[in-house]
Parts: structure tokens; C-alpha cells; sequence
């Protein structure tokens, strides 16, 4: 009875200190259509590994004005159209400066590139690059974004 009762403790301890995902803004950036369809991939400013536009909310901005803007910040996307529903989700752990890693649950918005600016905030951090669906999915490491990767190339019509 006693063990019991210290894992009924312990299990609702343990929920009550659990604490939601943070959550993040992200911008499935492509341009073309059918099989040539492309995606824009960008490096993180901290491992230089291949991920999409995301970030933080930004006060006074809705889910998909934040993926646009980061869209912008990070891959310089001056003119596009953002969907106002989420395609999909994803979850990681981002590692913070401290070293702690804080669990992130990711909104990922389409966006139909129109232009790009040579110049923009995030320039001269960052490299980017158009890929197709199948290479983008190998390039990432998040496996749920690998899954939204797949998903889209088997959601590809073929023009």
C-alpha cells in the first residue's frame, strides 16, 4: 500500500511540475509547383545546420504575420503569401546558452515565395538554399520536420 502511494505521489508530483512547451513560429518557405517545387532551407546562426525560417512570437503579430517575419529576418523573403493555418507541427529541443534544453513545439506556416532580398537582417549570419522536398528531408535534423518534408513530397502533384 505504502509504494503505492508514493508512486501515486510521485506521478502527480510529477505533473504538476511539468511545464508546457515553449512554443515557435515557423515559415515552409517554396516557390514552383509540382516537380519543381522548391523549398527554402537556411543555416542556424549556431550550429550552421540546415533548418526552416522560425522564432519566437513577436508582440502585436499573429502565428502567421511571425512566420512571415521570420521568414524575412532569416532568409530575406521581401514578398510572399503566409497561409493563416498552420500545415503542420513539430517538436525539438532547443539548447539554450546555459546549456539547459527547453522542449519547443513548432507551428509550421506555408509560404509562397514571390522575391528575395539580397540584403537583409539576417544576411551576413546565415547561408540559404532552395532544395527539392526529398533533399530538404535529408538535410534537416528534426525528425518531425523531416515528416512535414516527406508529407510534402508525397503531397506533390506532378505538373
Amino acid at each position: 500500500m505504502y509504494s503505492l502511494l508514493q508512486s501515486l505521489w510521485r506521478d502527480l508530483l510529477s505533473l504538476m511540475l511539468q511545464r508546457p512547451k515553449a512554443l515557435q513560429m515557423a515559415a515552409l518557405c517554396h516557390r514552383g509547383e509540382g516537380k519543381k517545387k522548391e523549398y527554402l532551407l537556411v543555416t542556424s546562426r549556431d550550429t550552421g545546420r540546415w533548418i526552416i525560417p522560425k522564432g519566437w512570437p513577436i508582440r502585436g503579430l499573429n502565428s502567421s504575420e511571425t512566420a512571415m517575419r521570420e521568414a524575412w529576418e532569416e532568409a530575406g523573403v521581401k514578398d510572399g503569401e503566409v497561409d493563416d493555418a498552420p500545415i503542420g507541427s513539430y517538436s525539438y529541443n532547443k539548447k539554450r546558452a546555459n546549456g539547459f534544453e527547453v522542449p519547443v513545439k513548432t507551428l509550421v506556416y506555408s509560404v509562397a515565395v514571390n522575391n528575395l532580398a539580397e540584403e537583409f537582417p539576417e544576411a551576413h549570419e546565415r547561408q540559404r538554399k532552395w532544395v527539392s522536398a526529398e533533399k530538404a528531408a535529408s538535410l534537416v535534423n528534426e525528425s518531425g520536420l523531416k515528416s512535414i518534408f516527406h508529407s510534402e513530397k508525397a503531397n506533390r502533384r506532378d505538373i
